[in-house]
């Protein structure tokens, strides 16, 4: 029997994805966002939160690698980027090449996304959107937030961080969010391209806690079985 070859990774990655990737993930209207307070957590290096802005939703950005300078994290989002073209190098006929057409694609619009964020965190006003965070505790007021988004963090690291840390930092991000608005979370993937195995049990405890969560489909075909995205909502009072 072949063994399943699947992404090897140690570590968090840092990631440098572009709007369009997220719109795809989340399946985010513009429209419906524009004037809103929208976070992107475990964002690193991603242009998300300047694009977001030009099109003016109220965007910021929560992640540990903010304590570095934009010089630090350029350095690092090349070397990342060529570490993992060179694995989707040797996986090109695992993933699903619709979107992103070829590694070499793939890889351009890495780079282009590290860039306009670089060029957005040297701002000298960067620190209003750019934050330094670690979950499970994040450095904002409870129910900031419209909309929070987290991105190839939650699930993915399932070996790394356990039940506890995944059900702690969901329930921050609920924290942070506003009633009436939603915590969405992509992919629902570990690694080895399997869904979350405690997934269900995080939503029982979610739903106990009052919060409606449910699987809803994405858009962005690449990886094995990532065709959904986690949508809790937070109710409004009663």
């Amino acid at each position: 029997m072949e063994q399943k070859r699947v992404y090897e990774q140690v570590g968090v990655a840092m990631t440098s994805r572009a709007f369009a990737e997220y719109e795809k993930m989340f399946m985010l209207q513009t429209e419906d966002l524009r004037g809103k307070r929208v976070l992107d957590v475990a964002g690193g290096a991603s242009s998300f939160t300047t694009e977001a802005r030009q099109l003016g939703i109220m965007a910021e950005a929560a992640d540990p690698l903010y304590e570095k300078s934009v010089e630090a994290i350029t350095e690092h989002g090349f070397q990342e980027i060529e570490v993992v073209a060179a694995k989707m190098e040797k996986l090109r006929d695992v993933y699903d090449w619709t979107y992103y057409g070829s590694v070499e694609q793939h890889k351009a619009g890495r780079i282009q996304s590290l860039r306009r964020f670089a060029e957005d965190y040297s701002q000298n006003d960067a620190g209003n959107r750019y934050h330094v965070s670690y979950l499970p505790d994040l450095p904002f007021e409870d129910e900031s937030f419209e909309l929070v988004l987290c991105s190839h963090f939650m699930f993915l690291y399932e070996e790394q961080f356990d039940f506890a840390f995944h059900l702690a930092a969901v329930r921050e991000l609920l924290r942070i969010c506003k009633p009436g608005g939603e915590v969405r979370i992509y992919p629902l993937l570990s690694f080895q391209t399997v869904e979350y195995r405690r997934l269900n049990e995080l939503i029982n405890e979610l739903e106990q806690d009052g919060f409606s969560a449910e699987r809803r489909e994405a858009n962005l075909p690449f990886l094995p079985n990532s065709h959904q995205y986690l949508c809790i909502i937070k109710p409004l009072p009663a």
